[in-house]
C-alpha cells in the first residue's frame, strides 16, 4: 500500500492539513502584527479565505489538463493588495502542455495574460514566465481572439510558458464597470484525454499539502511584506518594491508605488503627485494583512475615469476617516492603518507622490 494511499484510508492527510491550519494562526500571533480586535478579527478571516482559495487552487481546479477560468481574487478573497478595479481570472496550467484560450476581447480598459511559475506555497513567490497584452493581439472586428499557450513559438497570438509555468493569470481593468464589458474567456488543454481520471489518493494526499503550504506560506508572504513596509510608514515608493513586486506576480507593464499607512484617528494623509499620460491609474488603501478595503460600500480606492484633478492636472488624495471636502476623499473605513498602493498602468513616466500627515482640524479650515 503506497503511503498516500494509507494516509488517505487512515486519516493522516487530513489531519495534517487540520494541524497546520491551526499553526498558521501564528502568524496573525506576530509581535509585529497590530492587536486591535478588528485587525485580529481580519487575520483570522484572512486564513479562512485563505483555506478556501488554497483548496480551489490546488484541488478543485488543479487538473492542468482540464483547466477552467476561477477567481483567484474577488470581493471575499484578497490576496495581496488585489486591483478593486480588476476582475481577476485564473486558470492550472503546466509547461508540458499546449493550451488554446478563445473568446471575445469585450471593452475593459486593460485585458493583459500572463503565465506564471506559482511558488506561492514553496518559497512567496510567483515568477513571470510570459507576458502579453490586448492591445497587442490579433482580434477580429467582432472582438473575437484566439490565444495559444506553449513553450514553443505559434505563429499569431502567442504566449509563451516555460517548464515551469503552472498558471495563467488573466487581468481584466475597469474604468467603469458601469458601462465596460468583461471579456469573454474559454480555456482548453489541446492533448487532454476524453474525460478526467477519478479522483486518487495520490492526487488527494498532494492537494491538501500543497493547499496547506499555500494558506502557510502566504499568511507569511503577507505578514513580512507588511512589516517591511511599514519601517517607512506614510509614503509612497516604487524603487524598493519594484524587484520583489514581479518575484509575487507583479505586471511588468505596471510602476507600483507601494506604502503603508498609519494614522491617529485625529489625523489625514495627503498625498499630492503628478499625473503621467497613461491609459489606467489606481490608487486603493487596505487593511494591515493587505486586503482591499470594501470597495462595494465605502470610497477606498480611486482611478483615472473617476478623480477629480487640480487646476495644473496634478493629484491630490485625502485618506481619513471622514471627508473634510479636501481633495479626493480616500474612506479609511474603520482601520488605524494598512497598506496603500499606485499604480501607473503603460505610463510615460513615473512621477513620485509627495506625502505628508496632518491634521483634520487643520484641513477643515482650509476646506472653508
Amino acid at each position: 500500500m503506497s503511503t498516500a494511499l494509507q494516509r488517505v484510508i487512515g486519516g493522516e492527510s487530513w489531519a495534517a492539513y487540520c494541524e497546520g491550519l491551526k499553526a498558521a494562526g501564528e502568524t496573525i500571533l506576530r509581535a509585529d502584527a497590530p492587536d486591535s480586535l478588528l485587525d485580529r478579527a481580519e487575520g483570522w478571516r484572512l486564513l479562512s479565505r485563505y483555506a478556501r482559495l488554497g483548496l480551489q487552487m490546488m484541488l478543485e481546479f488543479a487538473d492542468p489538463d482540464f483547466p477552467v477560468f476561477y477567481a483567484a481574487s474577488d470581493d471575499t478573497i484578497k490576496v495581496f493588495l488585489p486591483n478593486p478595479d480588476n476582475l481577476y481570472c485564473n486558470a492550472t496550467i503546466a509547461g508540458d502542455r499546449e493550451y488554446r484560450v478563445h473568446g471575445r476581447r469585450g471593452s475593459v480598459a486593460y485585458l493583459s495574460f500572463g503565465t506564471k511559475a506559482n511558488r506561492y506555497a514553496i518559497d512567496g513567490t510567483m515568477a513571470s514566465t510570459g507576458e502579453l497584452e490586448a492591445k497587442e493581439m490579433r482580434i477580429d472586428a467582432d472582438g473575437r481572439f484566439e490565444l495559444l499557450l506553449s513553450a514553443r513559438p505559434q505563429p499569431g497570438n502567442w504566449l509563451p510558458m516555460a517548464a515551469d509555468s503552472s498558471m495563467l493569470i488573466v487581468r481584466q481593468t475597469f474604468l467603469d464597470r458601469r458601462t465596460e464589458t468583461a471579456a469573454e474567456l474559454h480555456i482548453e488543454c489541446l492533448s487532454a484525454p476524453s474525460a478526467p481520471a477519478p479522483l486518487s489518493a495520490a492526487a488527494l494526499d498532494a492537494g491538501l499539502t500543497r493547499a496547506l503550504a499555500f494558506v502557510q506560506g502566504t499568511a507569511k508572504l503577507v505578514a513580512d511584506w507588511a512589516a517591511w513596509v511599514a519601517q517607512h510608514p506614510n509614503q509612497l515608493a516604487a524603487a524598493p518594491y519594484v524587484a520583489a513586486s514581479m518575484r509575487v506576480g507583479g505586471d511588468p507593464k505596471i510602476c507600483y508605488y507601494h506604502g503603508y499607512w498609519r494614522l491617529a484617528p485625529d489625523e489625514a494623509l495627503l498625498i499630492e503627485t503628478e499625473v503621467p499620460d497613461c491609459p489606467y491609474w489606481n490608487f486603493q488603501l487596505a487593511n494591515h494583512w493587505l486586503e482591499s478595503l470594501d470597495c462595494q460600500h465605502r470610497r477606498v480606492h480611486l482611478n483615472k475615469h473617476d478623480a477629480r484633478l487640480n487646476p495644473d492636472g496634478s493629484l491630490t488624495l485625502l485618506i481619513a476617516a471622514e471627508d473634510v471636502g479636501v481633495g479626493n476623499f480616500i474612506d479609511s473605513d474603520h482601520h488605524a492603518q494598512g497598506g496603500m498602493l499606485l499604480r501607473w498602468v503603460g505610463a510615460d513616466a513615473h512621477p513620485q507622490p509627495r506625502c505628508r500627515v496632518v491634521k483634520l482640524d487643520a484641513l477643515r479650515h482650509r476646506a472653508r
